[in-house]
C-alpha cells in the first residue's frame, strides 16, 4: 500500500472509529516524518478522534498546529474542537 494522504487519512479514520485517539495522533506524526501531506480532512478526522476520546487539549493542539502549518480550518474542524471542549467541561477554551 502506497503511503500517501489518502491511505493515511483512511488509517486515521479507522483509529477514530476504534476510539484510538492516541494511535491517530501517532499516525499524524508518522505522516509528518514521511513528508506526507496532512490536509484538512486528515486533521478533521484526528480532531474528531480526540473529541471521541475526551482529549480536548489534544484537539486544541491540533487546531494550533493546523494554523501554524497553514492548513485550512473548516466548520467540521471547529465543531469537533468545540464538542471536545464541551465534553471536557472546558467551555472557556471553546469560546476562544
Amino acid at each position: 500500500v502506497e503511503l500517501n494522504t489518502i491511505t493515511c487519512s483512511a488509517a486515521v479514520n479507522a483509529c477514530e472509529k476504534g476510539r484510538q485517539w492516541d494511535q491517530a495522533l501517532g499516525l499524524l506524526l508518522a505522516m509528518a516524518s514521511a513528508q506526507v501531506e496532512l490536509n484538512t480532512i486528515t486533521y478533521n478526522t484526528a480532531v474528531s478522534a480526540c473529541e471521541t476520546g475526551g482529549e480536548w487539549d489534544q484537539a486544541l493542539r491540533l487546531l494550533a498546529e493546523m494554523a501554524f502549518n497553514q492548513v485550512e480550518l473548516n466548520t467540521i474542524t471547529c465543531n469537533a474542537a468545540v464538542s471536545a471542549c464541551e465534553k471536557g467541561c472546558q467551555w472557556g477554551h471553546a469560546l476562544r
